[in-house]
This record gives structure tokens, sequence and C-alpha cells, in this order.
């Protein structure tokens, strides 16, 4: 009785859900957002070649500082991956007046703490702290650059965390194809070079460290910034007198990487995987060029977005994957697109065919308006989301830096996104999405993958 009873009474509420459904209407289109407005920035140069750039931004009572060294794992040799990563993890150990300890005690009462980490191409020595103090943390930020200790003792210690990292990041089949695709892509450069091996970590001692800071870091390769509500006249002071003795160091200087145009196939095989991770791409336009901001577009609509005609396909409508995603990933004067997914592995094949359906419907017909707009509102919206904090406004100002672009580009790249065409498109995708040049990277179960990639293989050669 009771269960008739709780029918009689959810029967209502359930036929009131299937009426307010069937009276949805549409929502109303999303708003275009509105042009970037780069703050303005000052910026001066040392006699030692080091620049400054201090930037009033927000109002939040916070500066967030970052001293950015134009080195990075782009400098390391065949045998020394990794090598800049532990320089980094090294220099947060002490300086020759402050250990770690005290560096990060001082820093906390300022309301902060320091962070160094290591990418392909920059060094970053960073810190946010309240407003009052942003003159002392640029000199604590000067000390840990100018003077690191680089105590024998921490070396065993981070070698082991480094060794830790590699396991856990080499046990992932995504990290996997990545180092694969990345080796395919640029042999004999270091954006080719991903992982070391244990042994190679076990190898790194102090002097290694020492020899690479001494060859890689100095004033000539360094920027700082400060970005947020500070005394701006003290911070001025606090970098002039800070930084003003430092060594002049090297030249900027990064070996220009040539990826290579190639349809390669190459298999890790994970016997009894459940799934295969893809990773497929090519060389692609870096940002100097000036259809860059235009491919940015057509990625997002081909594979960059949630709604894109890739994920749409294969995540939405097939069910072969859960999260795919295409990228261009940029280095200096060289970049990449490649789409990633992990997918069921005797869907693989057919993943891979409707990948390359996607990218020949673009090719063959330009998207409609409509679909164009909705993705243009989404990179619009992107671009002016990243510029919402401090931290934001570095990264976009140390882009354009690295890549030696002017502001405009940050200042018109909400209106450039907007002028791409639908016929823009579909050119782009002609030219820089040919399948049938693509390298392919697949790690699964090689059992199962080579009999799906013959038959996959010879489509894709006459295509």
């Amino acid at each position: 009785m009771n269960r008739i009873k709780l029918y009689i009474l959810t029967l209502p509420v359930l036929l009131f859900g299937f009426h307010a459904q069937a009276q949805k209407q549409t929502p109303p289109a999303g708003g275009t957002p509105v042009e970037f407005k780069l703050p303005q920035r000052k910026t001066k140069s040392l006699d030692n070649g080091l620049t400054a750039n201090l930037v009033q931004y927000g109002t939040v009572p916070k500066v967030h500082v970052s001293v950015i060294v134009k080195t990075g794992n782009i400098h390391e040799g065949p045998d020394e991956i990794w090598l800049a990563d532990l320089t980094g993890r090294l220099m947060q150990e002490g300086t020759s007046s402050m250990d770690a300890t005290a560096i990060a005690r001082k820093v906390a009462a300022m309301g902060g703490e320091v962070n160094i980490s290591t990418g392909p191409n920059t060094m970053t020595i960073s810190g946010s702290v309240l407003s009052e103090y942003g003159a002392d943390l640029v000199r604590v930020l000067a000390d840990i650059v100018m003077n690191p200790l680089f105590p024998e003792s921490e070396i065993d210690r981070l070698k082991n965390d480094l060794k830790r990292q590699l396991t856990v990041q080499k046990s992932v089949p995504q990290a996997q194809a990545i180092e694969k695709f990345r080796a395919i892509m640029y042999k004999d450069h270091p954006y080719g070079r991903i992982f070391p091996t244990t042994e190679m970590i076990d190898g790194f001692t102090t002097e290694q460290v020492k020899a690479f800071y001494a060859k890689n870091v100095g004033a000539r390769r360094t920027v700082v910034y400060a970005v947020g509500k500070f005394d701006e006249s003290a911070v001025d002071k606090a970098i002039e007198e800070s930084f003003s003795s430092w060594k002049e160091g090297p030249e900027v200087h990064y070996p220009v990487a040539k990826a290579e145009n190639t349809n390669e196939v190459a298999i890790i095989d994970r016997p009894g995987a459940p799934q295969t991770t893809i990773i497929l791409g090519l060389p692609a336009l870096d940002p100097s060029h000036p259809d860059y901001t235009s491919l940015g577009v057509a990625n997002s609509l081909l594979g960059g977005s949630f709604g894109s005609r890739i994920t749409s396909n294969i995540r939405e409508d097939k069910g072969y994957t859960y999260s795919p995603r295409s990228v261009i990933n940029t280095g200096f004067r060289s970049a990449l697109w490649y789409e990633l997914a992990d997918v069921t592995t005797e869907h693989t094949g057919a993943a891979l065919q409707e990948i390359a359906k996607e990218i020949k419907r673009l090719q063959e017909e330009p998207p409609g308006e409509d679909e164009l707009k909705g993705i243009q509102n989404y990179e619009a919206g992107v671009f002016v989301l990243q510029n919402s904090t401090p931290q934001g406004i570095i990264a976009q100002l140390n882009f354009i830096d690295f890549h030696g672009l002017d502001e405009t580009y940050l200042e018109n790249r909400v209106k450039n996104i907007h002028a791409v065409t639908p016929e823009k498109i579909q050119e782009l995708a002609q030219k820089h999405f040919r399948y049938e040049d693509m390298a392919l990277v697949l790690v699964g179960d090689k059992q199962q993958l080579d009999k799906q990639m013959n038959a996959h293989n010879e489509s894709r050669k006459t295509r």
C-alpha cells in the first residue's frame, strides 16, 4: 500500500517534469567576449642585460613576482635529460646566506611562498605576497637565483625524488605515447627527449648542476615580472639594487627545432590492455606565423574543445573514448598539432577512421557560420579568462616575449579570432591537417592492434 501511495504522489511530479522538458526553450546565445586591454606596464633594462616589467593590476592587496630565466630542458645534452630540473630543485635548497627553511619562514611571514619550476624553455622562480612586502620578495628571489648554494647533502634525496617521479610518469600510457611521438617528430633535438633513464639520474653530480647553472643562467637571460598591487618605486628600487651587480651571463640562445614531417606508425605493446592510447599528429605553425591564431580556431573546431567535431563524433556519438582532445604544442620557432585519445581497444581502428573522416570533411567543406561563431566565442572567452590573474598576465607577457611578438598580439587577439572566416578554416585544414602525413603512435595490446591496423594502413595510403 505504501508503494502505491508513493507512486501516486510521484506520478504528478514526473508528468510535470516531462511537460517542463517539452516546454524547454533554447537558451539565449552567450555574449561576445569584450576585447582584452593589456594593463599598462613599465619596462626597464639594467646595464647587465636583465629586463624588468612592472604592471599594476587588480584590487587585491597582493603582488606576484616571477624571475624567469630563459633556459630549461632545451639546453640539456643527450645524457643530461632532467639536469635542468635537478638544478632548479637544488636552487630551492638555499643560498649562501639562507637555507631552505629560513627562506620558507621569511616568505611565509610575508603571506606567501616561493616556487621554482623548470620547463622545456624556461626556469621560473616566483612567489606571491601581501602588497607591502613586494620589494622584500624581490630581494629573496634575487638571492635564490644569484647565489644558490647547491648543497651536496641534498642531491641524493632530490635524485631519488626524480626517480620516483620518472617511475610514475613512465607508467602512464599517455606519457609513453607522447615520449615516442616527440622522439619521432624531433629527432636529435632536446624537444624530442622527454624522459631520462634511472641510470642517467643516478649519474648526476653537484658539479654537473653547477656547470649547467654557470653555462645557462645569468642576467641577460633573465626577465623579472611584478604584477598586482604594490609600491612601484620600492619594487623598482629593489630590482635595481638586487640584480644590478649580477653577472651578464650567456646571451639568449635557443637551438631551433625542425619537426620531421613523417607518417611513421609506432606501436608500444601493453599486452591485455583494455584500451589504446592514440596520438596522431604532425608539424604545425608556431606563434610567430601570421596564421597561428586562425589555426588555433581551426584546432578548437576540429578537436580542441569539448564541442569539437572529433569529440562529438568519437565520444558523444560513438562512445569510443571519454576525453579526446587535440592541441597545438608550441616551442621556439616550432610547433606540433596532435590528437590524443584513449579508446577501447576493439574500436581503435574505427576511431582512427572517424578522426580521418572529420579531417576530410573539414577539408572538403567550410564550417557553417553558427558553428564557427560558437567556437570563436569559446576561444575568445578562454583567452580573456587566462588574463584574469596576475599570474595569467605574466604568462601572456612571457609568451609574446618568448615568441618575439609585440603587445598588439594580445590586444588584437579577440578581434583576430572573430575575423577568421569559414573559408580560412577550410584552407588551413587542407594545408596543415593532412591525415596521410601524420605520425601515429599507439600504446595498447599489439596483438589486437596489428589486426586492426593492417586494414587501416591500407586505407590511409590511398587518402
